[in-house]
């Protein structure tokens, strides 16, 4: 059995000394590997290294300086990318097409957009029309990046890179769950050669992150996962008034007007909640319908969900993979009961794993009809692939409908109609809009509001993110 006790502090490799934990594999349900996680001592010294290192220069590392080593990592991340896809597919059961096409590619792809946002960066500008009141961005220091397993490299990409192109040295501590990726990410930023203690990883659970969260030498913490972990990361971190940036969960509305293309929108807002096996936390898992069109929707939903594949992580093709743990997994049927008990019409999928499959946590591709606002399927983030479909009457009605959760991630719309397409992403209370399938522009910023976090990734926004604003009066740039 493999294990992993390696962790990366002030560049250079080293044994972790912690707790040990079972790896276990999502499609064969059985243990393939142990981690071995960092201690709180060496989560110390990874802090205490990355401290150094800003201190000694990389903090005052100029643009050039900065941009070259960001082309470094990512020359060095796609050298890797087939090692990173076949990791991703083992470690959280990520169909390997997928894991190839989606899941990496979308990591470099946010690399790549932080690199053209470093080409347009401006550092020390004139505050006004006078040279001498300006307005200077400085690194914050040392970040503290906490990521998730559910796109286990896509959301480091989106932390590393801007506290990277900002000028903050890092401590990464990846989920204990997608760990052996971090280890192959920190092979890549090993050999870009940056200085030692700029990057620093160890492994973890969440004593280990909450160690972090509560050094005093972290100056921003940038988290996303649940909700409830993002509570108490926001409640540590105010004990030093560290800055934090919270990107947590959702539950997002998808509203299908009269006038949209059904069959199309059928067919994108099921991939958009299906996809990853709907632990994405910006699925599109409430599909809002007008009622002119719903029953029809409804049939269209049940027939495309039933086309849905589901399948082992290592067989190619479009299909989605399972859960990545028992846990999520009972999480998921738990709700899928929930919506049965609660009288929600059932039209696709169920309880239970697919007939063909008879281990490995995989859920059915499940869809409600008629679930109405006060059902737990309907508010609640399921991380699963269940979408619920509800109708309107009115513009006024699915707007409302849609603003009806504590969460404020993203929102969709589908219309024909541009000035109603303008008027509703308006109105949505969340930090996205996609409007007839079209994907976010690489680089624009992601995050939400209420119970979905605060802060912002991505491009020169993610960059930001990790710098402070100086205003200064009485002295011209030299």
């Amino acid at each position: 059995m493999a294990v992993f006790d390696q962790i990366f502090i002030a560049g250079a490799w080293q044994p972790a000394s912690g707790q040990s934990l079972a790896l276990i594999n999502p499609d064969t349900e059985a243990q393939e590997a142990q981690l071995v996680c960092a201690s709180p001592d060496q989560c110390a010294e990874a802090v205490a290294a990355a401290r150094r290192a800003f201190d000694a220069g990389w903090g005052q590392a100029d643009l050039a300086t900065r941009r070259a080593a960001l082309e470094r990592v990512i020359t060095q991340i796609e050298a890797r990318a087939e090692e990173l896809a076949q990791t991703i597919s083992t470690e959280i059961g990520a169909p390997i097409d997928f894991a190839r096409k989606g899941q990496v590619a979308a990591g470099l792809a946010h690399l790549r957009a932080t690199l053209v946002a470093l080409d347009g960066l401006v550092e020390d500008c004139p505050l006004t029309n006078h040279p001498e009141h300006r307005l200077r961005y400085e690194p914050l220091g040392v970040a503290a990046l906490i990521t998730p397993w559910n796109w286990p490299l896509n959301q480091v990409a989106l932390k590393l890179g801007g506290a990277l192109a900002a000028g903050c040295c890092m401590v990464l501590k990846p989920s204990e769950l997608s760990s052996r990726t971090a280890l192959v990410l920190a092979e890549a930023m090993e050999a870009a050669d940056l200085p030692p203690g700029v990057f620093n990883l160890i492994t973890g659970a969440g004593d280990i992150g909450a160690a972090l969260v509560q050094n005093r030498d972290v100056d921003i913490v940038s988290f996303t996962g649940s909700t409830r972990t993002g509570r108490f990361i926001a409640a540590e971190a105010a004990q030093n008034m560290t800055r934090t940036v919270l990107e947590l969960g959702g539950k997002s509305p998808n509203i299908l007007f009269e006038d949209c293309d059904l069959p199309l929108a059928i067919t994108q807002g099921l991939a958009h909640c299906f996809r990853n096996a709907g632990q994405s936390c910006n699925a599109a898992s409430r599909m809002l319908v007008a009622r002119d069109i719903y029953e029809r929707a409804v049939a269209l939903a049940a027939e495309g969900a039933a086309q849905t594949r589901v399948d082992r992580p290592a067989l190619p093709g479009a299909h989605i993979g399972p859960q990545i743990t028992a846990l999520q997994y009972a999480r998921v049927q738990d709700y899928v009961s929930q919506g049965l008990a609660e009288g929600a019409r059932l039209i696709a999928g169920g309880p239970g794993r697919p007939d063909h499959l008879d281990h490995g946590f995989y859920s059915r591709p499940t869809v409600f009809a008629d679930v109405t606002p006060d059902m737990a399927i309907f508010t609640d983030e399921i991380f699963g692939p269940v979408l619920t479909m509800t109708p309107f009457d009115s513009e006024e009605e699915a707007i409302a409908l849609a603003n009806q959760t504590e969460y404020g991630l993203a929102g969709y719309i589908q219309t024909a109609d541009p000035a109603r397409a303008d008027r509703v992403a308006r109105a949505l209370r969340v930090g996205m809009v996609q409007i007839n399938g079209q994907s976010r522009e690489n680089g624009a910023p992601f995050g939400g509001r209420g119970l979905s976090g605060y802060g912002r990734e991505a491009g020169l926004f993610g960059i930001r993110a990790f710098q402070d604003a100086k205003s200064i009066s009485g002295a011209v740039a030299v």
